[in-house]
């Protein structure tokens, strides 16, 4: 310990500032650097803020923290509102569903096979050929005598109206 204390003098503190000492403090002493503690638009004096909210282009602009604006402002500084821009929130009158808002998690799932052209034509054109060729009402080509309103639609029309709004193709 005596070696120790020549070679680096290891004194108490004492108010004598001519020797050396090992000093276990951080080194900044005191001082922190708040620059890495981001904190969005808080800094700055009132001219600042002041200049931030009345000057088309601030010298500090404003964090908008990923919000974006319904308008934009003129070479006068007026602000101009764009209806188009504001969001509109569509929201479905739900007072008379017999659904809970809520799936539990004991709830079986679902599995289902894809849905094919072959399942379609099952599902809306199958049983009325079956009745027609039970009753005899094909012509020779193999067409309804009777044709329903589906089988008289064109390919655009048909297409048209899977693409309507309210069919179950999204």
């Amino acid at each position: 310990m005596q070696n120790i204390n020549k070679l680096l003098r290891i004194t108490p503190w004492a108010g004598n500032s001519n020797c050396r000492a090992i000093c276990t403090t951080s080194p900044v002493q005191g001082k922190r650097n708040f620059r890495k503690f981001l904190v969005y638009n808080k800094r700055g004096t009132r001219i600042v803020k002041l200049a931030q909210r009345t000057l088309p282009n601030p010298p500090v602009s404003i964090d908008k923290r990923g919000v974006k604006d319904t308008g934009y402002t003129t070479r006068d500084g007026k602000y101009v509102e764009v209806p188009e821009r504001i969001p509109e929130l569509i929201v479905p009158d739900l007072t008379d569903c017999k659904l809970k808002p809520y799936v539990s998690y004991k709830a079986p799932d679902v599995v289902q096979s894809e849905f094919t052209s072959l399942d379609l034509f099952n599902a809306v054109y199958s049983k009325k050929i079956v009745e027609d060729f039970k009753e005899k009402k094909l012509n020779e080509d193999g067409t309804s005598i009777n044709p329903s309103s589906e089988e008289t639609l064109t390919a655009d029309e048909a297409l048209l109206r899977a693409r309507k709004t309210g069919s179950d193709l999204f």
